[in-house]
């Protein structure tokens, strides 16, 4: 690990404003940043430490919203009573994520803005155009079973790795933020995570020094909600392909997929065919898909996955 200086921020436009310094980096739970840190993706020549900044509540707002503080840990997030009962489709993606260790000190805003797990990524000997732009990506022609089928680039094609990501873009949540300058911002959620494009290292649409300081769920839009993850083993693994559903009684829906990009996957004109069966919708949800020959399979586990959900959604 490289050496660094370190400072506790005050509050949150001092932290946001201490951020535009080059190489500074915000430090909350750590579980992501400090690994990243040890085997030297991660960088930074400075921390700025910004657990103390009161952002660990959820509150009801008076619109009927749910509002979550950045630093809320991801245990505390998955066991509130109000997100069990009115968006437990959320609730059951954090609890299918990690290790109950590590979601006793992974944040909101952490999980948000997660790192990709692509081998190559992690690999300083390997070419990386996320870790260092304009090196390539060793990805490609490389091992990628566990990548990208829909909307990676001939730069890069990472997936996000959240669960919780996932959960939210189904739900339609809404970042908050505070610039250096002060100014609040409300990022949807659907707008807030990038494709790679040709600057696949520009992952979020975060501007530089921006701090995230809560997540908004819209009001409880009822509906079963189930989250289905398929992975390699039962536990601590990452998911191959990940459905998030939420599903009305006449069978209309919504439906997210991770493990597929590089951001959580929806397509909302797809899930006008929700009550015509996952085949249906899995046809324009991955439309523009282009697989490898390692990760072809996971086009059918997509559709095999939705239809295990709707069932399960349906006799619920």
């Amino acid at each position: 690990m490289k050496a660094f200086t370190y400072e506790r921020a005050k509050d949150p436009v001092a932290a946001a404003r201490a951020a535009t310094r080059p190489g500074a980096k915000f430090l909350a739970g750590g579980t992501n940043l400090l690994d990243l840190m040890k085997i030297e993706v991660e960088t930074p020549t400075h921390l700025i430490d910004v657990q103390d900044l009161g952002l660990d509540r959820i509150e009801k707002t008076s619109e009927g919203r749910l509002r979550i503080g950045a630093f809320v840990t991801n245990t505390a997030l998955a066991a509130d009573e109000r997100v069990r009962r009115d968006y437990g489709v959320l609730s059951r993606a954090i609890v299918a994520g990690a290790s109950g260790q590590l979601r006793n000190k992974a944040t909101t805003a952490g999980n948000l803005l997660q790192r990709t797990r692509c081998p190559y990524f992690y690999d300083t000997n390997m070419a990386c155009n996320k870790r260092k732009p304009g090196t390539g990506c060793s990805a490609i022609g490389g091992y990628s079973r566990q990548l990208a089928v829909v909307g990676s680039s001939n730069d890069c094609i990472a997936t996000n790795p959240s669960d919780m990501n996932v959960a939210m873009r189904v739900l339609d949540a809404v970042v908050e933020t505070v610039t250096p300058q002060g100014q609040m911002r409300a990022i949807p959620i659907a707008d807030f995570h990038r494709l790679p494009g040709n600057t696949p290292h520009v992952e979020t649409a975060l501007q530089p020094g921006e701090l995230i300081t809560a997540v908004t769920l819209p009001r409880p839009i009822g509906g079963t909600h189930v989250y289905e993850k398929v992975r390699d083993r039962a536990s601590y693994a990452f998911a191959l392909v990940s459905v998030a559903a939420v599903v009305q009684k006449d069978g209309s829906g919504r439906v997210a997929v991770g493990g597929v990009a590089h951001k959580p996957w929806r397509v909302e004109a797809a899930e006008a065919a929700m009550p015509q069966g996952a085949k249906a919708v899995t046809a324009t949800l991955l439309a523009d898909a282009r697989p490898t020959r390692d990760n072809a399979y996971k086009v059918p586990l997509v559709e095999r996955t939705l239809a295990a959900v709707i069932s399960q959604a349906r006799t619920a």
